[in-house]
């Protein structure tokens, strides 16, 4: 989100935030009715385009939001809903895209609250490399003309009992509302909110052989002291990458590897 939208968002995670810290765990039942809003948002284009019109005042449309949720939902999701309502966005469905990043910011912050954000970020950066080779399994998930109770199983096959309970509904919620993304796609998505939660940059990192403990502790120096934050470093090993280390902290990419050199070099050479 940019802009108008961006800033209105901004502007809710800042009031939202104290609700969170008090809530603990309880973030989890306040994530899980934000996508509640964001599956009514999503399958109805006339509350999206009535709740985000700029020709009504921003009180008439916080008070259709305020009666579409009343006693069915947690009341400090209305607070942030109507909040919402009022904010100015450039268009309809950045509205929607704001409530769910909240419920996300939600969902987290009971991880947080229990002492397990990093564990969640771990395990959601896990889950994406071990479907690297399983591309049936990623198309399944991806696939939005299959049954989505049958992806949420295939979801709970993989992982039912193995990570914690905030992994596994954010993977279910990955498959079973893809909202134009893909399964993969969303989990690295998730994974680099939690980081952002965590007040840490994740930097992916590919080696052709195993970083030792020291190795990597130089890289990530490195690279904090690049980007004047902590990193996250979520180390891949890839046996095709002859040497060298290929690196991708948000959109910047570092590509060190000699089969990059080559290729490179083969450029050049045709060129």
């Amino acid at each position: 989100m940019r802009g108008t939208s961006g800033a209105s968002l901004a502007a809710a995670q800042e009031r939202f935030e104290p609700v969170l810290r008090s809530a603990g765990a309880d973030g989890q039942t306040l994530g899980e009715q934000l996508f509640a809003v964001v599956a009514a948002l999503d399958v109805s284009g006339p509350l999206r385009r009535s709740l985000a019109d700029p020709s009504r005042s921003p009180e008439d449309r916080a008070a259709l939001a305020g009666r579409l949720l009343a006693g069915g939902f947690d009341e400090r999701v209305v607070d942030l809903v109507t909040g919402l309502a009022r904010s100015r966005w450039s268009g309809d469905r950045d509205l929607a895209d704001a409530v769910e990043r909240l419920g996300l910011d939600a969902v987290l912050a009971s991880a947080e609250a229990r002492g397990v954000l990093e564990t969640v970020e771990d395990e959601l950066f896990r889950l994406t490399r071990a479907l690297v080779g399983q591309r049936e399994a990623r198309q399944v998930l991806s696939d939005g003309s299959t049954d989505a109770a049958r992806r949420a199983q295939l979801v709970d096959t993989l992982l039912a009992g193995k990570v914690d309970v905030v992994t596994q509904s954010l993977a279910r919620r990955a498959t079973t509302t893809l909202r134009g993304r893909r399964f993969v796609a969303t989990l690295l998505w998730y994974g680099e909110i939690a980081a952002e939660r965590r007040r840490r940059l994740v930097a992916t990192v590919t080696s052709g052989a195993v970083l030792s403990e020291s190795q990597q502790e130089r890289l990530a120096g490195l690279l904090e002291r690049a980007y004047g934050r902590a990193v996250q470093l979520n180390v891949t090993v890839d046996p095709a990458v002859i040497g060298g280390l290929r690196i991708q902290v948000g959109a910047d990419v570092v590509d060190s590897t000699v089969l990059s050199r080559l290729a490179d070099a083969r450029r050049r050479l045709a060129g």
